[in-house]
């Protein structure tokens, strides 16, 4: 699985965008910050195409449920990692996932 930076492609399970955006700054991969524990969460989604009179777009995503690092840290925080999933906030209510398009790098790669 690979390190993720800001620069990966996370999309929902409509194929809307997730904005993300790295809490530190120190440690870079292709000039890129890591990601680490926290910051996929209450990101916003653009472009979800799930809207209707009974549909609410994925807008923001919620808690990460696997992609975190067991073994490696940065300022105690764990590392994200291409394995990475959680629900959004979009209908149907606990079913739609975020989950990494593109890593944006093949350098840097972890076991767990």
């Amino acid at each position: 699985m690979e390190l993720i930076t800001d620069k990966a492609t996370i999309h929902c399970g409509h194929d809307g965008r997730v904005e993300n955006q790295a809490s530190q700054h120190w440690v870079r991969v292709r000039d890129a910050p890591v990601l680490v524990d926290d910051d996929p969460q209450g990101r916003t989604i653009n472009g979800c195409p799930n809207y209707g009179p009974t549909n609410k777009p994925c807008t923001s995503t919620l808690v990460v449920a696997t992609g975190y690092s067991t073994w490696v840290r940065i300022g105690g925080k764990r590392v994200v990692l291409s394995n990475l999933d959680g629900l959004t906030d979009g209908t149907v209510p606990g079913t739609v996932h975020y989950l990494v398009r593109d890593s944006w790098q093949s350098y840097v790669r972890l076991d767990s």
